[in-house]
């Protein structure tokens, strides 16, 4: 089966996304969530502590997360899950296992944006 490629964008619409890294400081159960997931609070550095959502219970335990520097885009617009505001999307890739998290092989301050 043959996927048509998506039309190209320019520079500047890449520039748009702020895909930073930061830390997990804090996960907690979301029992509220359709689906299985974690609410998750992360430091960005300069961008300061933000939280999500994330249906990544299937891979990861939430000791397994803490610690651990994780890509996010931090310029969308809040959004309600529930009755959670999550203010960033974690970024990671859908396998039938579960969604493996975008993740650092080297540490880089907090806040370091994607280039």
């Amino acid at each position: 089966m043959t996927t048509e490629a998506p039309p190209p964008i320019s520079w500047a619409d890449f520039e748009k996304v702020q895909l930073c890294a930061g830390t997990v400081l804090r996960v907690e159960d979301f029992p509220e969530a359709r689906k299985p997931a974690w609410k998750l609070w992360v430091d960005f550095g300069p961008h300061g502590v933000r939280k999500t959502s994330a249906q990544v219970k299937a891979l990861y335990a939430a000791e397994d997360l803490v610690g651990r520097q994780i890509v996010g885009v931090i310029n969308f617009p809040p959004k309600q899950v529930g009755p959670f505001i999550s203010e960033f999307l974690l970024t990671g890739f859908p396998t039938d296992d579960g969604v493996v998290i975008t993740t650092l092989e080297r540490e880089v301050p907090n806040g370091t944006r994607l280039a």
